[in-house]
């Protein structure tokens, strides 16, 4: 299969395809055929019987050695790199102890420190082993002899291999000086085509297994290995005579039947590939190892539910292999449609069986991305509560205010149910918040063991940013910066990433960091100009006025490039003055986005929108009716001129047909926009001196002594702020009516 390709268990596999070294025990050519067979339990106890009977016989450490190995590539996702590492680390330094001059121990040393990252000690094994290949002149009379001198310079050559990768510049001149020694060795030429695979050297690969195969004319292993090129290079059909061949070499070779089956699936001939897997299981029959590599295959070749019907097949034979929860977690949550659920109950299984020194980093990775797609209607759950909790709110307002019993006891109706909703809903995102801060406790583990992989750390921010936790988006961004590279667009989505957790002094001082390095970047100063205008929601402190000034001062340099920014800039400062009843510098800044881009049109109806909203305010600044009258005919005149731009302008219609109502209301002497009302408490006792409030406005009125009020709002006003000493405030919502009796609670 490809994953034997590529990584070293097919190089770790030529030791079991035809023994060159001088090995004349037959029990130890059986067990090593054991492992060609791919049923290492087996081979691992005769390893282990022929320890016990012949403990001075290196060699039989060092085959042991390396059928935990291949175990282990056999099998990566079930099993673990520490644990075979260990075990084969463990024997080999028994087989130095029992014949420190033997070469092979100190090779299997060098490559259990490579797998593991010590390159030091793995340097000190090769130096240590080629201190016992002596040099020589004659190779007829070389020591070790010719064939076992050869084959341990190809094994050291192959410890030069490690993750699909190989130094060629160190492993081929080991290769060349073996075959130099023993050109009839096919395990030095099945690992030449090993390394060559490794650097897409397909033909040489070919022609290195080719001349194995003239060295051992019996051995299926060549066949194998040029098939798995084909199939690499997904030449699948011409992949199936070497299989065949191989077949035909040794008709009970059970992982040619294992490969077509595979072969077969990949080109969906299920009927074939069931027919070649049938066979493979056959030949392994109770073999339990074999099955498991039956589903490792399976879940290469992504037939998910196949994988996880086999698992549940092997833990009715056998329970304690509780690792298999693992694929069968991986193939729950990969299949189409995926089943996070049972995938989650897989994971848990196997978190709660397992050594955890055999949990490996993609078990933690599997797991917060089931947790995490298990809980992606997070953020439509917190918008139905956040709905729910204002729909009930208005409820208990409309109870608070009913005038007859029928009412009441519809609104205590409507508040019994949406109260359950929001009860019902609190607790759903409770669960979700649960397992949401457990995958981001799991991507920490993944994150420990795998420190500035930058895939991940962008899978791990986007995922912050999914369940809105912007903070957690910031920090995880800031450990993707390359001090090396222009990362200003990288630094931009940290100081919006804080922006959007409301961490608005870091946000600014990540924005100012921009344009110390970047003085003409605009987007960095519109990020400044929004931050201290969210810090001063209200407008009270003006905060945000400076900012936006030095945006336009920044961006005018290229108003047409960098028109958008300076509309922005354009529409908070014209509010801005609005609302602090400026309203000749207001009509400044609307005229100005009117005459930014003469080409715009989406430009000049907002500026003209903004030049009537004003003209409209100004006239609650106007005692009289008939000083309004001005305000409105400059309001209507700006309307028009939008309806001139879009006659189909729904809102420029709005404001012109209320500007003629109001016209008509002031000449009949009524002010639209005056409301009045009574706050009183539950109790229906009037309330005096509360406040009533426009929000988001300085109109403010305080009720009399009978809680009487009334006043004039600003036009389009939306939203009524009742408060008083001792009573919770309440949010009304400003509707065509012109009473509102309000009862707070105390």
């Amino acid at each position: 299969m490809k994953r034997l390709i590529l990584s070293p268990a097919i190089l770790l596999a030529v030791l079991i395809t035809g023994l060159s070294v001088n090995i004349k025990a037959q029990d130890l050519t059986t067990a090593t055929l054991l492992t060609r067979s791919e049923q290492y339990d087996k081979a691992q106890a005769m390893f282990q019987q022929l320890i016990q009977k012949e403990p001075a016989n290196s060699k039989n450490y060092f085959f042991l050695g390396e059928n935990y190995l291949l175990d282990y590539f056999a099998d990566t996702i079930s099993n673990s790199l520490t644990v075979a590492a260990k075990s084969a680390k463990e024997i080999y330094q028994k087989g130095v102890n029992a014949n420190a001059s033997d070469p092979l121990n100190y090779i299997g040393l060098a490559k259990v420190a490579y797998y593991l990252g010590d390159n030091s000690t793995a340097v000190d094994m090769r130096t240590k082993a080629r201190s016992f290949l002596l040099p020589y002149k004659n190779i007829k009379k070389i020591v070790p002899p010719a064939p076992d001198y050869a084959f341990a310079l190809a094994k050291i050559a192959e410890s030069y291999i490690k993750d699909g990768k190989v130094d060629t510049s160190l492993a081929l001149p080991l290769i060349r000086e073996a075959i130099k020694i023993d050109n009839k060795n096919k395990d030095v030429y099945l690992i030449a085509g090993d390394i060559y695979i490794l650097v897409n050297d397909g033909s040489k690969a070919i022609s290195f297994y080719n001349q194995a195969q003239f060295a051992d004319p019996q051995s299926p292993t060549a066949n194998m290995k040029i098939g798995n090129i084909y199939v690499k290079g997904r030449a699948l059909q011409a992949a199936i005579p070497y299989y065949e061949e191989a077949i035909k070499l040794n008709v009970n070779y059970a992982p040619a039947y294992r490969e077509l089956g595979q072969l077969y699936l990949l080109a969906q001939r299920f009927d074939q590939s069931k027919e070649n897997f049938k066979k493979y299981l056959d030949l392994t029959a109770g073999n339990i190892p074999a099955k498991i590599r039956y589903v490792n295959a399976l879940f290469y070749a992504k037939d998910y539910d196949g994988v996880i019907t086999n698992v549940e097949e092997i833990f009715k034979v056998d329970k304690s292999r509780t690792y298999m929860n693992r694929i069968a977690g991986y193939s729950c949550y990969e299949k189409n449609p995926p089943d996070y659920d049972k995938a989650l109950a897989y994971m848990e299984t196997l978190f709660k069986t397992v050594a955890p020194d055999r949990i490996l980093w993609k078990d933690y990775h599997y797991m917060a991305r089931i947790l995490v797609k298990r809980n992606l209607n997070y953020p439509k759950m917190a918008d139905e509560l956040s709905s729910a909790e204002q729909l009930l709110e208005k409820e208990k307002n409309k109870l608070a205010s009913a005038g007859t019993s029928a009412d009441k006891a519809k609104y205590k109706a409507s508040i019994e149910v949406m109260t359950g909703k929001v009860t019902a809903l609190k607790a759903d995102l409770a669960k979700s918040n649960a397992e949401i801060d457990r995958a981001f406790v799991e991507y920490a583990k993944v994150l420990n063991l795998k420190p500035g992989d930058k895939a991940l750390l962008s899978e791990i921010a986007s995922n912050y940013n999914t369940f809105r936790r912007y903070d957690g988006v910031a920090k995880t961004l800031s450990k993707m910066l390359d001090p090396a590279k222009d990362n200003t667009e990288d630094l931009m989505r940290i100081g919006r990433a804080y922006y959007n957790s409301e961490k608005y002094k870091t946000a600014d001082s990540v924005f100012t960091e921009i344009t110390v390095k970047s003085p003409t970047y605009i987007p960095a100063y519109l990020g400044i100009a929004n931050t201290y205008s969210k810090m001063d929601a209200d407008f009270k402190l003006g905060l945000a006025k400076p900012k936006f000034e030095k945006l336009i001062e920044v961006a005018k340099s290229d108003s047409i490039k960098n028109a958008p920014a300076m509309m922005d800039a354009f529409g908070y400062l014209s509010y801005y003055h609005m609302m602090n009843n400026n309203f000749s510098r207001s009509k400044d800044y609307y005229n100005r986005m009117v005459n930014l881009d003469p080409n715009n049109k989406e430009y000049k109806i907002k500026g003209y929108i903004g030049i009537g909203s004003v003209e409209l305010r100004s006239t609650s600044s106007e005692k009289t009716n008939e000083g309004r009258l001005p305000y409105l005919s400059r309001a209507l005149d700006a309307y028009n001129k939008i309806l001139a731009i879009d006659p189909t302008n729904a809102a420029a219609k709005g404001q012109v047909n209320y500007i003629h109502e109001f016209e008509a209301q002031i000449k009949k002497g009524i002010n639209p926009n005056e409301i009045r009302g009574v706050v009183s408490n539950a109790s229906g006792q009037p309330l005096p001196y509360a406040s009533i409030r426009v929000k988001d406005t300085a109109a403010e009125n305080l009720s009399n002594g009978k809680g009487e009020f009334k006043f004039e709002i600003p036009q389009g006003s939306e939203i009524l702020i009742i408060s008083a000493k001792g009573y919770k405030t309440q949010e009304i919502p400003i509707t065509k009516s012109r009473v509102y009796n309000v009862s707070l609670a105390q």
